[in-house]
């Protein structure tokens, strides 16, 4: 089951790092220009810059506390702050109409609570 959580904390690490890069780098106009990205048209700069930031603050959280040891703690937090920023995607993604997204959300919301649940529970860093 560790291995099964390190998988799943490096494919939502892939996930976040490259939503975040998106969101935090790439002008919010050719975002909201593409599939998936319609929800910007209507959010400020600020507002979509600032996710992207947490979603690299959130690549680092779900990977680098149990590399190296230290804070493991942040990594089930940070699963389970995933969690609630999955839920904001899957509400906004569903007001769209975007079915799609809103059961790839579905699925990142899944991975992250295996992760919550397993660091939290028998698989800690700490156990």
């Amino acid at each position: 089951m560790n291995v099964t959580l390190w998988i799943a904390a490096g494919l939502l690490t892939a996930v976040a790092l490259a939503g975040g890069i998106t969101k935090t780098f790439v002008p919010k106009a050719r975002l909201a220009a593409q599939h998936g990205g319609e929800w910007t048209r209507e959010s400020s700069t600020g507002f979509v810059r600032t996710l992207g930031v947490l979603e690299l603050l959130a690549a680092a959280g779900l990977i680098l506390p149990g590399v190296l040891g230290i804070a493991p703690v942040m990594v089930p937090v940070t699963a389970t702050c995933w969690v609630a920023l999955m839920i904001g995607a899957m509400i906004t993604h569903g007001r769209l109409g975007q079915s799609g997204l809103v059961l790839l959300n579905a699925v990142y919301l899944a991975l992250a609570a295996l992760i919550a649940c397993g660091r939290f529970g028998p698989w800690s860093f700490g156990g």
